[in-house]
């Protein structure tokens, strides 16, 4: 679908729509030696002193310093030595077309010159307009209302509490508890943590907004129920959401809120039928579907929106990262018509807001991103090459380690287990030293940034930026294949 020529207004698209490691062979850790460089050496002392980085352990930065990543030119970034990896997660899900983009350098610079910043608090600017009329362009069906955040928990935090205040205007008030799935990752704002699924971000900030209930995600690679028919299984999964609301009382839930593709667990895919599946029991038990696509958006399953690509109808759809690329901050809590009607009338107002919700420079990046998808055709690229990228990776599967390879279109996770033919993965110990100890640092060395992550199984993300091919396919694959290998002969 071309949006930025000759495009329709976005009513006329509504009218129309194991054993362990080692610990001699796991000392492997990214180099941040500043004897080649002094100004490493100055702003590892800095860092060591001031920063305090996100989801770090910073006693690594206190004994050994941080990589510092200084460039990014296309699908590759650059340390502070001038060593060259391939960007193999785009920065966070978010650099999706790519480093070094002078248009969105541009663009931002435009903006700043004609208006740096003001609030959409009762008032307005071109660019949030605009952006917003897109985006309602590209949303599925009736999403035609853009509510703008900062990122994407602040997107999910706002489809809660907008889905709270749509039932007590529609006078059920009891309607405030939201279902998500098992380790699913919502985001870190109170609301958004107690909507996420994993135990182990959550206790040391406890007690959370209450509400929050979880059911079983769509990872096959361990189904216990229907293990051999992915489709039964994909029925058996969403009809645990089914069981949860009525176990709960359809009367008390507000919401469902799930990814297309769950990112946290390694990249689990919806089975055929899901989300239609999913789609009835909202309906049946009057309950709104929020689509969390923070990941999955602008590409990275290959459409705009990946409840396009799983051809489902949400309430609301959640989105942040690579609407700009990552060139600036931005979310979005996009909203159908059925829940926005009510907000259209009197005295009624949705009491929510942020500072630098819907910004302008953001807002004008995000513009010029999406013309970049429509011109180069990104997700075009996306839809036919990601069978070639499954494919190669599928190729690790004769590594010992590796014990599965899923996702879809350039979002895939490939786990690892300590015996293939049982699935056995690793406890608590070997997971740590395997990952922290060993992979993290190795890719690293070899070239690939990537994530090794425990949050479930022990598995390596991947998810390139989208201008990426077949020969870009086959360099992260040796890299991993060298990499995997070795990671078996410690084992």
């Amino acid at each position: 679908m071309t949006i930025f020529k000759g495009r329709e207004s976005s009513k006329a698209k509504a009218a129309a729509k194991a054993p362990k490691l080692a610990k001699s062979k796991v000392a492997t850790k990214p180099k941040t030696s500043s004897a080649k460089n002094p100004e490493d050496a100055k702003l590892q002392k800095m860092a060591k002193d001031h920063l305090w980085m996100h989801f770090a352990r910073q006693s690594v930065l206190e004994k050994s310093g941080v990589p510092i990543i200084t460039k990014g030119e296309g699908h590759h970034i650059y340390d502070i030595h001038g060593k060259k990896y391939i960007d193999g997660l785009s920065g966070l899900f978010v650099v999706n077309a790519g480093h070094g983009r002078k248009r969105l350098a541009e663009a931002a610079a435009k903006q700043s010159e004609e208006l740096a910043f003001f609030p959409i608090w009762s008032y307005a600017h071109p660019s949030a307009i605009e952006l917003a009329d897109v985006l309602a362009d590209y949303a599925p069906g009736d999403l035609n209302r853009v509510f703008f955040t900062t990122g994407g928990g602040e997107a999910v935090e706002t489809a809660w509490k907008l889905a709270k205040q749509y039932w007590k205007i529609q006078g059920r008030p009891m309607k405030t508890k939201v279902i998500s799935r098992a380790v699913a990752y919502h985001g870190t704002p109170q609301g958004a943590l107690a909507i996420t699924g994993l135990p182990g971000m959550k206790q040391m900030f406890e007690p959370l907004v209450p509400g929050g209930f979880r059911v079983p995600n769509t990872n096959f690679y361990r189904a216990e129920a229907h293990a051999d028919d992915i489709e039964a299984f994909g029925l058996w999964a969403a009809n645990r959401i089914e069981e949860m609301i009525e176990f709960e009382g359809p009367e008390t839930v507000a919401a469902v809120f799930l990814e297309p593709v769950q990112n946290s667990g390694g990249a689990f895919p919806p089975p055929p039928g899901y989300f239609q599946r999913v789609r009835e029991i909202c309906d049946k038990h009057d309950v709104l579907l929020v689509s969390d696509e923070t990941i999955c958006a602008f590409g990275r399953i290959g459409n705009m929106f990946a409840s396009t690509t799983y051809g489902f109808q949400p309430d609301m759809i959640t989105c942040a990262k690579a609407m700009t690329s990552g060139y600036s901050p931005i979310g979005a809590c996009i909203v159908s018509d059925r829940v926005y009607e009510p907000f259209k009338h009197g005295q009624t107002s949705f009491a929510h807001g942020y500072t630098f919700g819907g910004h302008p420079v953001s807002a004008a990046v995000g513009l010029e991103n999406l013309r970049i998808y429509e011109e180069e055709g990104l997700n075009e690229n996306v839809q036919k090459n990601s069978p070639l990228f499954r494919a190669e990776l599928e190729k690790l599967m004769s590594i010992p380690i590796v014990g599965d390879v899923r996702g879809d279109g350039y979002f895939f996770a490939i786990e690892l287990v300590k015996d293939k033919k049982t699935k056995e993965t690793f406890n608590d110990d070997e997971s740590e030293r395997l990952l922290r100890g060993f992979l993290s640092g190795a890719l690293y060395e070899a070239g690939l940034y990537c994530r090794a992550d425990d949050r479930g199984d022990p598995v390596v993300q991947l998810a390139p930026a989208l201008t990426i091919g077949p020969k870009e396919f086959t360099e992260i694959r040796q890299i991993l294949e060298g990499v995997l290998t070795q990671a078996w002969k410690i084992l």
